[in-house]
């Protein structure tokens, strides 16, 4: 399906290319040896591993090490931008399990399977299959997974034991909502929940869509008419701003997921419904004042078994990167199960990246760090199905995306109308009737190539 964009969504990435600031080319020769440029989102873990990778280069004398770090929109961008147009600025790149199937279909990455195959102790099978199938394309891997997550909520115990509240394993949203309003204390500056209104695809869109699926919402039905103005999408994006509007962060409009993760961490939120990643910061004494209270469920339903969500972090290698043995080894140190050691002996076992390796569960040390979280991550990740999170069938793969080209500009259009609706700019109606436009745009496109 997404070879067919191919011309036209290079074209429009053409322009992107000259915001490409300092990078003097990947594979550029330095004075020790090659230099690997990798771009990379600046969450966390990804920083940890930045931090680490001196190790790397001690036992790769020849191989130079240059990291690109920029947040997640601007890396979505950019790296975009230089993978379609084949700009060879990066030589390893960070995309996830949306980028990876459609850019293998459309030949911009290094099929990776011959490099896994020849590289003994790597372990392919210890991925958690659902995160290894997700960054496949016709039987073989075109990027390797540095974590993989679902969604879930996090609760302060603390608050709840105070306020006389019991959490359910398995809460509804309007349970969560009536929380919320009996949690959020203004004179103390806790929001009764954190939930991202920042625009992006990959920010607000995420929590949001998972709301909207098991409201029994969907983008598209199954002849790709466009739905954002039915019932249940509206019932789901009236939900989601009014609650985040009535007892939700202050700033709500611009926060993400490392805003909600700092205002949580700090105290200053009851609850907060995101990325199942979240709990190792959470649980980080350098970074988290709240180490020991929280709880962590499953991600909140409205008429589905489940609706967490499925995504990763991964590391991809562009076609045209020079260096192919040089990228690979250092894909390959940053994803392999020492690695997991290395972070966890280095800063903690909270601090290992999570939800991809079924190995790294069976460490004791970190089976006792994540004990709260352990469990609810890996129950969400083998629960992230369509035929979970969703009432009906959808032509589209993906849960908190849809699964196509045009879904990089048609959800950061949609998440900037509802993050205006969050910050009351506009109505609820207004931002979905100018989504369903965008919606309906793209629709057409695959009901005329049918």
């Amino acid at each position: 399906m997404a070879s067919r964009f191919r011309p036209r969504l290079a074209l429009l990435l053409v322009a992107a290319l000259f915001a490409l600031t300092g990078c003097a080319g990947a594979g550029a020769l330095g004075a020790g040896g090659r230099t690997l440029v990798i771009a990379i989102v600046s969450n966390p873990q990804m920083e940890d591993a930045v931090a680490l990778s001196k190790q790397f280069e001690q036992e790769n004398p020849g191989i130079r090490l240059k990291f690109v770090q920029l947040p997640e929109n601007q890396a979505r961008a950019k790296i975009t931008a230089s993978t379609a147009t084949e700009g060879g600025e990066f030589d390893v790149v960070m995309i996830s399990n949306y980028e990876t199937p459609q850019w293998a279909a459309n030949g911009w990455l290094e099929n990776l399977q011959p490099h896994i195959d020849r590289s003994p102790g790597y372990d392919e099978a210890d991925f958690i299959p659902s995160i290894r199938d997700s960054l496949s394309h016709q039987g073989s891997m075109y990027a390797v997974p540095f974590y993989g997550e679902s969604s879930f909520l996090a609760y302060r115990k603390d608050l709840f034991e105070r306020a006389g509240l019991t959490m359910p394993e398995r809460p509804t949203w309007q349970q969560i909502a009536e929380f919320a309003a009996k949690l959020d204390d203004e004179q103390a500056g806790v929001a009764g929940i954190c939930l991202r209104g920042k625009p992006g695809w990959g920010e607000s869109l995420a929590p949001f869509s998972t709301v909207a699926n098991t409201f029994g919402a969907r983008w598209f039905d199954e002849n790709w008419n466009a739905q954002l103005t039915s019932p249940e999408f509206r019932a789901a994006a009236e939900f989601y701003v009014n609650l985040v509007r009535e007892h939700g962060e202050v700033g709500a409009s611009s926060a993400g997921f490392s805003e909600c993760g700092t205002r949580y961490a700090q105290g200053q939120a009851a609850m907060w419904y995101d990325a199942t990643v979240m709990a190792g910061t959470n649980e980080d004494p350098s970074s988290s004042t709240i180490v020991g209270k929280s709880g962590y469920v499953a991600a909140p339903v409205d008429r589905t078994a489940s609706s967490g969500w499925l995504y990763t972090w991964s590391l991809a290698m562009p076609k045209v990167t020079e260096d192919k043995e040089a990228a690979w080894s250092f894909m390959r140190w940053m994803t392999d199960k020492r690695f997991v050691h290395t972070v966890g002996n280095s800063f903690g076992w909270n601090r290992v990246p999570p939800g991809v390796r079924m190995s790294t569960y069976d460490i004791p040390e970190y089976r006792e760090a994540a004990k709260a979280y352990a469990q609810p991550t890996l129950d969400g990740i083998n629960q992230a199905q369509q035929q979970n999170t969703m009432t009906r069938p959808v032509p589209y793969p993906g849960i908190q995306f849809v699964g196509i080209p045009e879904f990089q500009d048609l959800g950061t259009r949609v998440s900037q109308q509802l993050s205006a609706a969050v910050a009351g700019q506009i109505t609820v109606d207004e931002a979905l009737r100018q989504s369903q436009e965008y919606a309906e745009t793209v629709g057409r496109s695959y009901q005329e190539g049918r």
